[in-house]
């Protein structure tokens, strides 16, 4: 793992509670794995800094109550398209 634990974790949550983030937007802007990410904003920002921990999982939870629609949109633009010949 790359930096420290600690210090990564508080500038993730920062990101997430910031931009409204995905953990997978989140680690393709910083470099590191979904598993990384989510570890970091799940357990470790408890203990650090629980008002930002609270922010991360309000943005969380509405990502994963918005994921079902993200999904079939993505589904519906990938079939709005005639198939090429």
């Amino acid at each position: 793992m790359k930096g420290d634990p600690e210090q990564r974790a508080i500038l993730l949550g920062e990101y997430i509670a910031e931009h409204g983030a995905t953990v997978r937007a989140a680690a393709a802007a910083f470099g590191y794995s979904k598993s990384t990410v989510h570890k970091d904003v799940s357990t470790r920002l408890r203990s650090l800094s629980p008002a930002l921990y609270a922010e991360v999982k309000a943005v969380l939870a509405k990502n994963k109550a918005e994921r079902h629609l993200r999904g079939g949109a993505a589904t519906r633009e990938k079939y709005s398209h005639p198939p090429p010949i």
